[in-house]
């Protein structure tokens, strides 16, 4: 059975706030020492399928530097598929920035034809899961699906942010309704799907010769098939499954991480997450420091008096001296000073809380305002930031002028996106 996995990976996230003003979604790291791309990836090799296509498109070079030339998931090969990086291009004929997720696949559809795939598997790199897809593979065959598209029950209240599927007795498509105003059902899409290689070929030439079309695998391409034939089936999926698209969402499930048991098990060795990792020293843990419910991550400092609860420090993170980190996302080298606190808070890499600055506040569990410092951002000593606030990347003292009087950010408000590039 040859597969081929095509991994969409260049959204820009923009709902994710400063978390991606410098990088692209799948690149965010995840969960301490990982990105959320290694879920996907880590997903493909444990399921055996080593030929994989990556489609960039938005800031792609952070995810580039990660991913290389595929090592860590045993995907640096040669003769028998490997890992390949492709971008947006300008060539002899109108190629361009990707229309859509269908038109991403169909400017690189001679890489898709390499190796005479029977399969293609099409996915996205955004999504934090854990799926085997030989099962998914075999579910396919047995139905004699010319596509299957994986599904998952969501809370209706969300169903408008997926695209919506209606299905019969034996999971066959009926209808796929894109992201409705008012969805008739919560049975969602997951963005992963399983084409015969023929007739994802077809559908997305097809595609190509219509004017005005938006090709894209919810919009269009499967609307379409579902339309003139009746051999596309639902793989209902019950385990752990978020799209981590937004500030609260990307929040949420690091907090899953940490319950007991954890939503999703990454001590399971026989279903490795693997990632690039960097050497560090061993966490330092100082005395009369306490920690407690949290995932600390190699290269981390946690001071004498200091407080991390319900929380996730990424590698590298210092906690000074009496600072209180709660029910937060620390991400890779920032700095939390002495007599600090952060609550409810994520802050991106090499970010700065200064002395005695408090950073969001704790909230009811139905009002997340869950408070978002951008990458290399400096809060000044004693500064106190409302919950819900957003601060942009490179945010420094000068930004924080207009607020100097009592030091104070209002709840909710947006700093230092003027800078945003």
């Amino acid at each position: 059975m040859r597969v081929k996995a095509i991994v969409l990976a260049g959204g820009k996230g923009t709902r994710l706030g400063p978390l991606t003003i410098k990088r692209a979604k799948p690149a965010v790291p995840f969960a301490g020492k990982y990105r959320i791309i290694d879920f996907t990836l880590s997903n493909c090799v444990n399921s055996n399928i080593f030929d994989v296509l990556i489609l960039t498109q938005y800031r792609p070079h952070s995810l580039n530097d990660h991913i290389g030339k595929g090592r860590p998931w045993d995907l640096d090969r040669t003769f028998t598929g490997g890992v390949q990086l492709l971008q947006p291009y300008k060539g002899s004929f109108d190629t361009d920035w990707y229309a859509g997720t269908a038109d991403a696949v169909t400017q690189n559809l001679n890489f898709v034809r390499s190796g005479q795939p029977e399969y293609v598997l099409i996915l996205s790199g955004d999504h934090i899961y854990e799926m085997d897809y030989d099962l998914l593979l075999q579910y396919h065959r047995e139905k004699g699906a010319s596509c299957t598209v994986c599904t998952i029950r969501v809370p209706l209240d969300e169903a408008n942010r997926f695209g919506i599927i209606d299905t019969d007795d034996d999971y066959r498509v009926k209808s796929f309704i894109e992201k409705p105003d008012n969805p008739p059902g919560n049975l969602a899409s997951m963005g992963v799907y399983v084409f015969n290689f023929a007739t994802l070929e077809r559908m997305l030439l097809e595609d190509q010769r219509k004017d005005g079309t938006e090709s894209d695998f919810g919009k269009t391409i499967l609307p379409k098939l579902i339309e003139e034939s009746n051999d596309v089936f639902a793989y209902p999926y019950g385990g752990y499954w978020i799209d981590v698209g937004t500030i609260e969402a990307y929040w949420e499930a690091h907090m899953d991480l940490l319950e007991s048991p954890p939503s999703l098990n990454m001590n399971d060795r026989t279903w490795v997450i693997h990632t690039r990792s960097e050497e560090r020293p061993p966490v330092r843990v100082e005395s009369t420091a306490h920690i407690a419910n949290s995932l600390i991550t190699d290269g981390s400092v946690v001071c004498e008096g200091a407080t991390v609860e319900r929380s996730v420090l990424s590698p590298g993170v210092y906690i000074g001296p009496n600072a209180v980190v709660r029910d937060s996302v620390i991400l890779n080298d920032a700095y939390v000073e002495a007599g600090a606190r952060v609550e409810r808070c994520i802050v991106d890499k090499i970010a700065v809380i200064g002395q005695n600055a408090v950073v969001g506040s704790a909230q009811s569990v139905g009002d997340l305002q869950i408070t978002a410092v951008g990458k290399n951002t400096r809060i000044p000593a004693g500064f106190t930031i409302g919950a819900g606030s957003v601060l942009g990347t490179d945010v420094s003292a000068e930004d924080f002028q207009e607020y100097a009087a009592d030091r104070r950010v209002p709840a909710n408000t947006r700093v230092g996106y003027a800078k945003r590039t």
